[in-house]
């Protein structure tokens, strides 16, 4: 009986030897399972880590090529602006040396303006000196460009060489021995410049020779009343009968 108990003792005593020795496998294997497992997610973050490395690599090798030709970008640029600034220089150079010669220039051009006005038919006075004025004035402010200096002496010359190609009346004051009184004027281009009164009892032209007014017979009438309608355009044009200048021979005048 004894020796029964023993066997039974002994049995039990290895059943639970290997149960233990069970466990303590089963405990190691999910150890090294663990331990698997976690040096598995080590190794994908190290590749995580890896790609991200790489990638932040291959961007600063991107940003430094953007970079190397974004610098010879603005060299290029700032040799460019310098040869610009030189040529800039240049070209003031060269303006100071224009002034130079225009100013005086548009000096004399302004002379043979005025002189030409106070020599010509006496139609639209006020208006011709007052434009003769004001670039006597343009020519003295420094603040002017010469460019704006030069247009502006360049528009006044078009506007009395329009004058030679146009058929203009006008009303306006006549002051001569008799007084003054209104009238209406006819200008032939600049050839001739004529008068008429409005009820047409009087008309008469400018004698350049004697730098007054002359009378017209009453003959003209109705043909001066012709050229002021034209001009007005409240008639067609016809072919007008009135005195110009004599033709002076060459060789006499000069």
């Amino acid at each position: 009986m004894r020796a029964v108990c023993m066997v039974l003792a002994t049995l039990v005593s290895s059943a639970a030897l290997a149960q233990n020795a069970g466990e303590r496998a089963f405990d190691e294997s999910a150890a090294l399972t663990r331990e698997a497992v976690q040096s598995q997610q080590r190794v994908e973050q190290l590749d995580d880590a890896t790609r991200e490395a790489l990638e932040r690599y291959r961007e600063a090798i991107s940003r430094g090529d953007q970079l190397r030709d974004y610098n010879q970008q603005l060299e290029d640029i700032v040799s460019a602006q310098r040869q610009e600034l030189q040529r800039l220089q240049s070209q003031l150079a060269s303006i100071e040396d224009t002034q130079h010669e225009v100013l005086p220039l548009l000096q004399r051009m302004l002379a043979s303006l005025e002189r030409f006005v106070e020599l010509d038919l006496p139609f639209q006075s006020e208006e011709r000196h007052e434009r003769v004025a004001q670039l006597k004035t343009l020519m003295a402010n420094p603040a002017v460009s010469i460019a704006e200096k030069y247009r502006r002496v360049l528009e006044a010359y078009q506007i009395e060489s329009d004058y030679g190609r146009t058929l203009e009346a006008w009303r306006g004051t006549l002051q001569d021995d008799t007084g003054t009184r209104v009238v209406d004027f006819l200008r032939l281009g600049r050839l001739m410049l004529f008068y008429q009164t409005p009820d047409g009892s009087e008309q008469g032209y400018w004698e350049p020779e004697q730098g007054d007014w002359a009378a017209l017979p009453g003959e003209y009438r109705r043909t001066l009343e012709q050229g002021l309608n034209i001009a007005r355009q409240q008639q067609t044009p016809v072919m007008l009968r009135l005195p110009l200048p004599p033709v002076q021979d060459q060789e006499n005048a000069q």
